[in-house]
């Protein structure tokens, strides 16, 4: 029988631990708070910003909304992100992305103070996820997935791990964190040859290629665990994964779900690198 491996229990440890940590900072008159900066009205934007709040409030995070106009000038927004800098009332900030079209989105990114940079997407961020630096946060769609494997015990050290997808936001990031785990780490990509034969060997495989399908029982072999970052549509309007749940489980591969899985834990990592930004400020 398949071992799914669901992202509720995972969040439901780390909200016992956050709810604790939360009552010593507000014992300490810090009440740690988070501040959104959307642009514009897409419906993504507004329903992921409705799950942030929820989570966060949850746990006793404030969250401080700020929302522009689509056709705000790209100055007017740096100038709300060097005062969330100055802020020090505000410890992270989470700035939905992408940005119009009319915006500069990578200066905007940068704009952000790293230290305040929650879900890792400024190049200070980057850089400390690169170098093993305590220098802002990783991505918390990477780190998401280390606390997958972590809460499931699955084993890092001297594992080979193969990661499908080479993005900053997911694939980069979660190499280097398991290299720094002291898994031995291959990269797959669109161009890669014969990828099915080099993940089928893996111990441990991260499925991030934004492509419904790409993984299927070719790429695994039972014992594995599968990781599956990917969020798409199926003609049906159904969300499904990067991987084929249904024949992943025909090889006993453990894996995780779409819906239920990843995702399920990223905003509660977005939520944890608030009051860690929280704690931060007291030793400051």
């Amino acid at each position: 029988m398949t071992h799914v491996l669901y992202g509720k229990p995972v969040v439901m440890e780390m909200n016992t631990q956050m709810l604790k940590k939360v009552e010593v900072l507000k014992q300490q008159n810090v009440i740690p708070t988070l501040a959104t900066l959307r642009v514009g009205n897409r419906g993504d934007d507004i329903a992921y910003e409705k799950g942030i709040v929820k989570r966060c409030e949850a746990v006793g995070i404030a969250v401080k909304k700020i929302i522009l106009p689509e056709s705000v000038p790209q100055d007017q927004v740096i100038e709300r992100i060097q005062a969330i800098n100055e802020d020090h009332a505000v410890h992270g900030c989470l700035v939905f992305r992408p940005m119009p079209e009319t915006l500069d989105d990578e200066a905007i990114c940068d704009a952000l103070a790293p230290e305040k940079d929650v879900d890792g997407i400024t190049q200070g961020s980057l850089a400390g996820v690169f170098t093993g630096k305590d220098r802002g946060y990783a991505p918390c769609t990477a780190v998401a997935c280390m606390k997958i494997l972590d809460y499931y015990g699955v084993e890092l050290e001297g594992k080979r791990a193969v990661v499908i997808g080479r993005s900053l936001v997911i694939g980069k990031p979660v190499a280097m964190m398991l290299l720094a785990r002291h898994a031995t780490v291959t990269m797959c990509h669109t161009r890669t040859k014969a990828m099915a034969a080099i993940a089928r060997h893996a111990d441990i495989l991260i499925a991030a290629a934004g492509h419904a399908g790409t993984v299927d029982q070719h790429f695994c072999h039972p014992g594995q665990v599968v990781i599956d970052v990917g969020i798409n549509f199926s003609k049906e309007g159904k969300m499904v994964g990067d991987a084929n749940f249904e024949e992943i489980s025909d090889v006993h591969a453990a894996i995780t779900p779409v819906p239920g899985g990843v995702g399920t834990v990223t905003t509660s990592v977005l939520a944890e690198h608030v009051i860690q930004a929280a704690e931060k400020t007291l030793k400051q």
